[in-house]
């Protein structure tokens, strides 16, 4: 999965990346993959709870209709939600709005034996506020900065991050909010809105750019997934999820008594 991988300070052309890729296998035989994956996942998921050692952020952005509920639908199926949460960041409340940007998004990270996943995040602050130019470039500038340095802060004390940009094709989206208003039991899914934000597509595809290339780092690094096709994408994410995963040595913690003696009657 490295292919995916941002290095840090890359250069960062979107239309230059794939966003429809197959790993040379079908369908069927992705989806096969995927079931192993999740089954290594809950494992891993269940150790890490147990352990109480580690913790991780995943952090999903993408355009409209993206894919990120349909990700964490399908790459944490059969996990425990003791041990696995959903923050999603929407349109800031007026207390949100009354302290710096990222007051409400420091809480909702994940602590001992957790994985958080963020549904949308603290990069809306350099994309929507950006796009639609709700503080000055001055300001929205330097949160480049400020997000390494608070997410450096978080590897620092022991998270484990990544973040994916799911990636489709202007194409593949217009399928997708046609497909929304097709289908009755979808229209909640759709807002008119949506269409003026994909009016912007050039515009959110250079922030998208900046932010991928400012903000990929070895500590916190972006994945770019090619995601036109739902299967593949879901693939993606959980390889990438598993191997880091995997790679933390977790084992389950030593009982505190002697149980060799133990019989239950």
């Amino acid at each position: 999965m490295d292919r995916y991988r941002i290095p840090p300070g890359a250069a960062v052309r979107l239309g230059a990346l794939p966003t429809r890729d197959d790993g040379g296998m079908d369908k069927h035989e992705g989806k096969q993959r995927l079931k192993e994956l999740n089954e290594r996942l809950e494992a891993l998921q269940e150790m890490l709870y147990a352990e109480g050692k580690h913790k991780v952020l995943v952090v999903l952005q993408a355009t409209d209709t993206g894919g990120k509920d349909g990700t964490i639908r399908h790459v944490f199926d059969g996990t425990n939600p003791q041990g696995v949460k959903v923050a999603s960041f929407k349109r800031p409340t007026e207390r949100e709005l009354a302290h710096d940007y990222l007051w409400r998004v420091h809480a909702h990270t994940p602590g001992n034996g957790e994985i958080v996943i963020f549904n949308r995040s603290h990069y809306e602050d350099v994309l929507v506020v950006r796009v639609h130019g709700l503080v000055p470039p001055e300001r929205w500038s330097k949160r480049y900065a400020h997000i390494e340095a608070f997410e450096r802060m978080l590897a620092d004390e022991g998270t484990t991050i990544l973040k994916f940009f799911l990636h489709i094709s202007a194409g593949e989206q217009a399928e997708r909010l046609q497909a929304r208003l097709d289908d009755p039991t979808k229209h909640w899914k759709f807002s008119v809105g949506d269409l003026a934000e994909r009016k912007r597509w050039d515009d959110y595809r250079a922030a998208f750019e900046e932010m991928l290339s400012r903000t990929s780092t070895e500590h916190a690094p972006w994945y770019v997934v090619p995601a036109d096709r739902k299967w593949y994408r879901n693939l993606v994410v959980a390889t990438v999820l598993v191997e880091a995963l995997e790679g933390l040595g977790m084992s389950y913690p030593e009982p505190e008594d002697d149980l060799s003696g133990v019989v239950i009657e």
